[in-house]
């Protein structure tokens, strides 16, 4: 459902390549390419910081629609794109 939801709110597609892979799976692939070492390390991120206590696992698409109505997404994407670093990965 939560995916369902997701998909009827934004405009542009989501890609999930690894939707169809479970824990063990993704795991060996971030081995494989290098980024699993740096995926443990602790960091407080916008999965950490803004998770809720409890998370609905039944959105309703126009909840989350009113929701996204008080996000100043422009300034967000602004801000976002003057302060990207690109870091370049190579596999081994």
């Amino acid at each position: 459902e939560s995916i369902s939801v997701t998909n009827q709110s934004v405009q542009l597609p989501v890609i999930r390549p690894l939707i169809a892979s479970d824990k063990v799976d993704i795991m060996e692939i971030a081995q494989r390419i290098g980024t699993f070492e740096t995926s443990i390390l602790p960091f407080e991120d916008c999965c950490t910081v803004f998770l809720p206590k409890k998370p609905l696992t039944k959105p309703k698409l126009s909840r989350m629609l009113e929701s996204e109505k008080h996000i100043e997404s422009e300034e967000l994407i602004e801000k976002a794109v003057s302060e990207k670093t690109i870091r370049e990965i190579t596999v081994n």
